[in-house]
Parts: structure tokens; sequence; C-alpha cells
């Protein structure tokens, strides 16, 4: 008998956590929300609330900690995804950009260049990340359950 995944998520800033509720719920998975501070989650045996503290990177070394092969991590830390999908897990954006091995090398390049980028423009002319939009969310749900059916397949 082959285990469950288990659907962590990078919870502090993830702005698709009911959306992951809603289909971890439908299929039966346990979901593991891990943060820095406290946040609420729903009730029940389902949903386990992990706090780590503020150390830097205490929630991604926990989230990595935890994970097994066949899980499925949430996060838009591509550094985070590149590290779960090193152990075996599955990797989803907040976006519905699925990380894979055939991806993950140009995502943590784009992602160095964009810091570069942004230490030459200086504070002044950073912005943070675009808003969800309805599409964003559509597309995450999609990928999810995507990626829950091929997890639960083996």
């Amino acid at each position: 008998m082959t285990t469950r995944p288990v659907i962590h998520i990078d919870a502090d800033a993830c702005p698709v956590k009911a959306e992951v509720y809603k289909v971890a719920a439908r299929y039966g998975l346990k979901v593991r929300v891990v943060s820095n501070a406290w946040i609420n989650i729903p009730e029940g045996p389902l949903v386990e609330r992990v706090i780590v503290g503020d150390g830097f990177d205490a929630a991604d070394d926990r989230i990595v900690e935890d994970t097994a092969a066949g899980d499925i991590v949430i996060t838009a830390d591509i550094q985070l995804a590149g590290r779960c999908l090193g152990a075996g897990a599955a990797a989803i954006g907040p976006d519905g950009r699925e990380f894979s091995g055939a991806n993950i090398g140009s995502a943590l390049a784009m992602r160095a260049l964009m810091a570069d980028l942004r230490a030459g423009v200086g504070a002044e002319g950073l912005r943070g990340p675009k808003p969800m939009t309805a599409r964003d969310r559509s597309s995450f749900l999609q990928t999810l359950d995507r990626v829950v059916t091929r997890q639960l397949r083996g």
C-alpha cells in the first residue's frame, strides 16, 4: 500500500490557502500549514498548523525536513521548490505553475537575474508581486487537481 501525499503550504504569504483546503478535503488529504507566526486554519483532523518561529529560512527548512517523496508543496519560493523536487515531491506556485526538473534551473536563473536587476534599481523601483487574478486561481486549481491525481496514482 502506498502512502497518501501530504500537501505542505509555505503559508506566510500564500494567497491560495483556501483553494488548497478545498481540494485536499475533496481527496481526503492531509494539509500541513507551515508559517513563522500563527495563521488561522480550518478546524479538522486533516489540517495541521506548524509554527517555526522567525529564523531565516526556518519555514523552508521545516517543509523540506517534513516532505516525503510523493508529497505536494505549495510555494512561490523557487529555491524551496527546487529543494522539495530534490526530495521527490511535486511543487506548485500559487499562480498554477508546476515546477519540475525540466524548468527549475531556468526558474532559478531568472530569479537570480531579477534579483540583480532589482539591486541596480534601488528601493524606489521595487514592486511586490502582482495581485492574484481569477485566472491565476483557476490555473492553480487545475494544476493542483492534476498533480494530486497524478501523485495518488503513484
